[in-house]
């Protein structure tokens, strides 16, 4: 019984505090800050030993806040069997933490060349934030909502981009080196930045162009459009909640 009762308090304390939990609070300005600091290192191009103290200190939070989370699966999923811990362990949080603590092999393997990818992992750290952030857990509900949506518009800019760029491609050869430059061209084009380092040279080119950038307007305010009213009815329901 002892063990269940630390167990539950355990989860009580790792997940997002209530408002009379203290020590739920403590743990949840810990783990942002750890997530802050953490990130420090990464703005350092090469990295001395208060960094590696950095590394060490919140790389052992993270790895101790993901053997406890996995521990009180059971608690989070509501159900006390083996399958709660592979549930647990598949959801997208529970990937982030993994992700977030991978440059643990940093440690493991100094001599490998991995060493600079297990460091990169360290950016999905601040991902980490959005179980603690009402603000971002508003901003995580509101791309569920609008994922179909904007996966359409996904698939729609990427059909156009290759299009343009195997009309590009094919127009003006003299342009473009690969078929990879004609589409990075073209969706610099649809996405109105223009950097110029690719310029069509013909006519035609520049028409197709120009209607590339025009498509990337209304591709662009596609989006914008659909997340704003998305977040506009969230912001509405979470409103309604707390009147409640």
């Amino acid at each position: 019984m002892k063990n269940v009762a630390l167990k539950k308090r355990i989860f009580e304390i790792i997940e997002v505090s209530r408002e009379n939990d203290m020590a739920s609070k403590a743990y949840d300005i810990m783990i942002n800050i750890a997530i802050i600091v953490g990130l420090i290192p990464l703005t350092m191009k090469k990295g001395d030993d208060y960094t590696a103290i950095i590394d060490v200190l919140t790389l052992s939070i993270f790895v101790l806040d993901y053997l406890l989370r996995i521990y009180t699966s059971d608690y989070k999923m509501g159900v006390v069997s083996y399958k709660s811990y592979i549930a647990n362990l598949m959801e997208p949080m529970s990937v982030i933490d993994l992700l977030s603590i991978l440059p643990v092999f940093s440690f493991a393997f100094p001599g490998s060349t991995l060493i600079r990818l297990f460091k990169l992992f360290r950016v999905f750290r601040i991902f980490k934030l959005v179980r603690y952030s009402k603000t971002m857990t508003t901003i995580k509900n509101v791309m569920i909502r609008v994922r179909a949506p904007l996966g359409a518009v996904l698939i729609l800019s990427i059909v156009y981009i290759i299009i343009c760029a195997l009309l590009m491609f094919q127009l003006e050869p003299n342009s473009f080196e690969t078929f990879l430059d004609a589409c990075y061209w073209s969706t610099i084009s649809l996405t109105t930045v223009g950097y110029g380092d690719y310029t069509p040279a013909t006519d035609i080119g520049k028409a197709i162009s120009s209607l590339s950038a025009l498509v990337g307007v209304a591709v662009i305010a596609l989006p914008s459009g659909i997340i704003t009213a998305a977040y506009m009815r969230e912001i509405t329901k979470v409103k309604g909640k707390n009147e409640l």
